[in-house]
């Protein structure tokens, strides 16, 4: 039996007891991510938000299969917000639609969700009218039977048949209704039970999962009470997509125990948490480096390859890489580098290296002798420094696949390491 056969299919319940230490460690993380914002300034929450909301869109649309390019995401997110971008890739009138769609929702959250909202929301996704070549009906309700199939013409398998068109009005007045009232549900519960329960009556004949993630988040921004959002779930559900939609199969199919949907989503949620802790150190770092090298005088070519790099662009810094990206000669590259460390602003990597590679001095200071117990790990396929600071405080910051590697090889320095991912915990020296 499908959930939505039953009586009372919205009356979903979950066993409390199973949840709270979650719960906890997760409100945890939110606090504590919010805590070290407070010490940004309006403009580097700004670029925040930014790196936030680009990924959400980003792999948000990947869930579904539609892959956006991720610099034309950035900068038309980029220019919505009145924020600068170092790489500038026009965006096509799809991501701005796309785009303006997730701006909206975020600077309206407090707003009454309603029909029609959803339904222009829905439109802008596909402004043809067209999805995967085939004519769909947008901005509306869909008129017919809508099934959730897998596999190759003739050997399908049907994973989900979702209400009648018929009954669709009704059931999104009662959804509408529920999400638009105040209660005192934990916040993260009530995001995840709208995300499931959007879902599961499946209104629009594609972009319900984007939709259900949007309404998700309006949800967790309500919580916290602010106009910026630091961290979204898309990223984490993109990475374990299988796992997203086996668990959406068997509740759906459920009796309304949704337990094992809100442990799975919570966990989720938590990953997505100390993905912005390191969105969040980047953009710290930037800062400190910034105070300490104001007063430098640079090119603006210097100033734009700094910040490309300060902003976790993954290469090393060669001249090769310096001339790429600039679109400069070689011999211009290493006079910018040059001329860079002999303001201290840079240092080679392994000194008198047949091929150089250099660091950003984020900290003219060894910073080396504050940190004990270093140590890389592999988690998940993602490389994470942990050490601790001054002997108290404890320190787990995510790096670069390159970074974690060519340490690991022996070609970059822990002190140059520790310098790029670290620095900003010497802002309060």
């Amino acid at each position: 039996m499908l959930i939505h056969e039953r009586d009372n299919w919205t009356s979903f319940r979950w066993e409390t007891s199973a949840m709270t230490n979650l719960l906890e460690t997760v409100g945890r993380k939110q606090g504590y991510l919010y805590g070290r914002l407070s010490s940004l300034g309006f403009d580097s929450k700004l670029r925040a938000m930014a790196e936030s909301l680009t990924y959400d869109i980003v792999y948000s649309s990947e869930i579904e299969g539609i892959r956006l390019n991720v610099d034309e995401v950035r900068s038309s997110i980029a220019k919505k917000l009145g924020i600068e971008n170092v790489k500038q890739t026009a965006p096509s009138h799809y991501i701005d639609s796309v785009v303006a769609v997730m701006l909206d929702a975020m600077n309206n959250y407090n707003q009454h969700l309603t029909k029609e909202k959803l339904c222009a929301w829905q439109a802008a996704f596909f402004p043809s009218g067209y999805s995967e070549g085939s004519e769909i009906e947008i901005g509306r309700y869909r008129t017919h039977e809508e099934h959730i199939v897998s596999g190759m013409f003739g050997r399908e398998k049907i994973h989900y048949i979702a209400p009648a068109p018929e009954r669709i009005e009704t059931e999104m007045k009662e959804f509408l209704n529920w999400f638009n009232s105040e209660d005192n549900t934990c916040s993260i519960i009530r995001s995840a039970i709208a995300h499931l329960w959007f879902v599961s009556i499946h209104p629009f004949e594609d972009g319900n999962g984007r939709l259900a993630r949007i309404l998700s988040d309006i949800l967790l921004a309500k919580a916290d009470k602010s106009d910026f959002r630091f961290y979204n779930i898309s990223s984490q559900i993109n990475k374990d997509k299988n796992r997203y939609y086996q668990i959406l199969e068997k509740i759906q199919h459920g009796d309304g125990d949704i337990t094992e949907w809100l442990i799975w989503y919570a966990n989720t949620l938590s990953l997505a948490l100390d993905e912005a802790e390191s969105i969040v150190s980047t953009i710290l770092n930037k800062s400190f480096f910034w105070q300490k090298a104001a007063a430098v005088s640079m090119s603006e070519r210097q100033k734009q390859m700094l910040n490309l790099f300060l902003d976790g662009y993954e290469a090393k810094i060669t001249s090769k890489t310096w001339a790429s990206l600039s679109k400069c000669s070689k011999d211009t590259a290493i006079r910018d580098i040059q001329d860079l460390i002999e303001k201290e602003i840079l240092r080679e990597d392994i000194p008198g290296a047949k091929r150089p590679s250099y660091s950003i001095i984020y900290d003219p200071e060894d910073i080396t002798q504050f940190f004990s117990n270093v140590e890389i790990k592999k988690e998940n396929e993602v490389y994470y420094l942990t050490s601790l600071y001054k002997g108290k405080t404890m320190v787990r910051e995510r790096l670069l696949s390159l970074d974690a590697e060519r340490f690991i090889k022996g070609d970059l320095p822990l002190g140059n390491l520790l310098n790029k991912y670290c620095s900003y915990l010497r802002i309060s020296k």
